[in-house]
């Protein structure tokens, strides 16, 4: 069963639309670009785009802001830093810093989807020094070392 929390969401003079989940299954609603006039993105430039909505998260809860798959894949439009982190305390405008990792133009209108929010429960660690760590079959072993196939 989907935990249900509450979202508080003030929307801005600026807002295009709120984010919304687009089907039933969705983990992540699509957040809309605000931007008043179009921001074109040449190739390996970043922008940074409002979307026109501050939003206060739950005690215990963050909102990741991810690539949205469809732009990334035929567009090659990903976010300057890959996975945006919107801690609780946060009030401010949220903003989605875009790249484009591909060889032509890319113009981001007023109201394109331009990214995913999930809102996420966030567990603290409490860092315990110690010598050693456990051993397991893996080790050290990483950047590809279990094979491709």
């Amino acid at each position: 069963m989907t935990q249900e929390i509450i979202l508080k969401i003030q929307k801005l003079p600026h807002c295009y639309k709120l984010p919304e989940y687009q089907t039933t299954g969705a983990a992540a609603m699509d957040l809309y670009a605000a931007n008043e006039t179009a921001v074109t993105l040449k190739p390996l430039e970043r922008a940074l785009i409002p979307t026109g909505i501050k939003i206060e998260l739950p005690k215990n809860f963050e909102a990741q802001v991810r690539p949205r798959s469809g732009l990334a894949i035929k567009s090659g439009i990903s976010l300057s830093n890959c996975v945006g982190t919107i801690d609780e305390d946060y009030r401010g405008e949220v903003c989605v810093g875009l790249i484009n990792l591909s060889n032509e133009n890319f113009t981001v209108h007023r109201g394109d989807r331009i990214a995913q929010m999930l809102v996420a429960p966030v567990v603290r660690a409490k860092l315990q020094t110690v010598e050693e760590l456990s051993l397991t079959q893996r080790q050290e072993g990483g950047f590809g070392s279990t094979g491709i196939k």
